[in-house]
């Protein structure tokens, strides 16, 4: 399917943008990204033509989430509350013996913690991936969740019974699935779900409503459909932009979808679309 496909994808924001990533679109439809590169999370207020420089200058965020108490969470060598005001509050600093160097992808579990992604390399520094690991981030405590299986932990996703988180790990261009138990809790151990056909890879995701696993595949350029029992591409929007780095449902009825991108004469866009079936909600984090 060419680009834009089904999804009716138009560009919202462009021009000016290295690395165009950690969309998200809150039910108001307010649309939030950042800029990994060029630095910089940035807020597009419902009906508004202006872009917003929330927090100016931040580079490397790879995940952003609504807070119960307003504002984002965002990613980067730390974790913090992003508030509507631009003022910033700790969440989470890696300690120095955890080897962590940032954290990337984002989502929320059940309990309103924060499931992280946590890198113990330095991507933009061009150093080999190491093997990295998932925390749960919970008001007053910070734990392991995933410590095995996962070099990049990138895009992160919860089915809609909440059994299965998928797990992109982009050094190895797969698509991971880790059980969930009943209270919540994450097995220790990844176990790869999908690998991507040649020229693809697994960047940014997001789950849909019937359970479809959409994924953003870096340098392929395009955005696939995963089928939740097969695993199988049951639809891909291609010829995106040089590089697609993720995806993200949301506003009122969960049906609009924003995809980031990178590369191409025009740099980094965001692009926001109506999908046919609204996304997985992913309930703010009380962190």
């Amino acid at each position: 399917m060419s680009a834009g496909g089904a999804l009716g994808l138009e560009p919202v924001a462009a021009g000016g943008f290295g690395l165009c990533e950690a969309p998200r679109v809150t039910p108001d439809g307010t649309v939030w990204f950042s800029d990994v590169t060029g630095g910089g999370v940035f807020r597009i207020a419902p009906g508004a033509d202006a872009i917003d420089e929330v927090l100016p200058g931040r580079r490397g965020v790879g995940g952003l989430v609504a807070h119960a108490r307003g504002g984002v969470v965002v990613s980067g060598r730390d974790l913090v509350h992003l508030h509507d005001d631009g003022t910033t509050t700790d969440v989470s600093t890696p300690g120095d013996d955890t080897g962590i160097t940032g954290f990337n992808d984002l989502t929320v579990d059940v309990h309103g913690w924060l499931l992280a992604g946590a890198l113990r390399f330095r991507p933009m520094a061009g150093e080999p991936p190491v093997p990295g690991r998932v925390l749960v981030v919970a008001p007053g405590w910070v734990a392991v969740a995933v410590d095995e299986g996962v070099d990049w932990p990138n895009g992160l996703g919860l089915s809609p019974d909440g059994r299965r988180c998928y797990l992109a790990d982009y050094a190895h261009r797969r698509v991971l699935v880790v059980d969930v138990d009943r209270d919540g809790a994450l097995a220790e151990a990844a176990r790869t779900w999908v690998q991507a056909p040649e020229g693809l890879s697994a960047d940014g995701l997001a789950v849909d409503a019937e359970g479809g696993v959409w994924v953003a595949t870096g340098q392929g350029g395009s955005v696939v459909r995963l089928d939740p029992d097969s695993g199988a591409i049951t639809e891909s929007l291609e010829g995106l932009a040089p590089f697609v780095s993720s995806i993200a449902f949301g506003g009122e009825d969960g049906r609009d979808v924003l995809v980031t991108t990178a590369g191409g004469e025009g740099g980094g866009t965001v692009l926001r679309g109506r999908a046919p079936v609204a996304g997985t909600p992913i309930p703010a984090t009380i962190v």
